[in-house]
């Protein structure tokens, strides 16, 4: 289950997009964002949003949310942001990191007018 959190408009493309968005979680080290191919299609490209935890083959990934980036067309995105509603504890904690990556998302691309 999901809950959008927030939507808006921006230039630029849906793949132009998804890469500053995959930088933009590589930043934060712990976090992953990666197209999903079966959940895309020649519109719309869905980005799932994971926590990574571990190393080497033991590497442990835990959904978080979505970013599905719609082209509007005219260089022109609608991004949608969904995080993933859990209800344990830890996910909680996983969260707030969502909800902050999700605020560097809104703050870095400038919303068209």
């Amino acid at each position: 289950m999901s809950e959008k959190l927030f939507e808006f408009v921006t230039s630029g493309s849906p793949r132009a997009l998804s890469g500053a968005i995959e930088q933009l979680a590589i930043g934060h080290g712990s976090l992953t964002a990666i197209i999903v191919p079966w959940e895309s299609d020649r519109n719309t490209l869905c980005m799932a949003v994971a926590s990574t935890q571990g190393e080497g083959w033991a590497l442990e990934h835990t959904n978080l949310g979505t970013v599905r980036l719609t082209d509007l067309g005219n260089e022109t995105t609608r991004v949608e942001v969904l995080a993933d509603l859990q209800q344990d504890a830890e996910h909680q904690k996983l969260a707030k990191l969502f909800a902050r990556f999700s605020s560097q998302i809104q703050s870095q691309f400038q919303v068209a007018q």
